[in-house]
């Protein structure tokens, strides 16, 4: 038996899995995880920041026109983007100033 989606369980799935990429993007960045093609850990934490910031804008352009799931998973993932990239930038010391992806300017 095939399963058969709806149009809009379709586009929820591809947004899930949006956020999903760039949330990966974020934690080969902050050194989280290992990047696929190298296998290798490899901090970079203006990429990170990069990603947090489109997730960010994401959320922003996206308020109330997502389901709850969504938006929650969605405030979740920015939350922890930004706690990893506070911690990783605090290591770097103050070589990441100025690369804060924390501050949320509409909190």
């Amino acid at each position: 038996m095939s399963q058969q989606f709806t149009q809009e369980q379709q586009d929820q799935l591809l947004f899930m899995m949006l956020i999903q990429q760039h949330q990966q993007i974020a934690k080969m960045g902050l050194g989280q995880e290992k990047n696929p093609s190298t296998g290798e850990v490899e901090k970079d934490l203006k990429a990170a920041k990069f990603s947090i910031d489109t997730l960010h804008v994401l959320q922003k352009y996206t308020k109330g026109n997502l389901t709850d799931e969504l938006s929650e998973y969605l405030e979740k993932t920015v939350k922890e983007l930004r706690v990893g990239y506070q911690e990783a930038a605090q290591d770097e010391g103050p070589a990441a100033n100025g690369t804060d992806a924390t501050q949320n300017p509409d909190s």
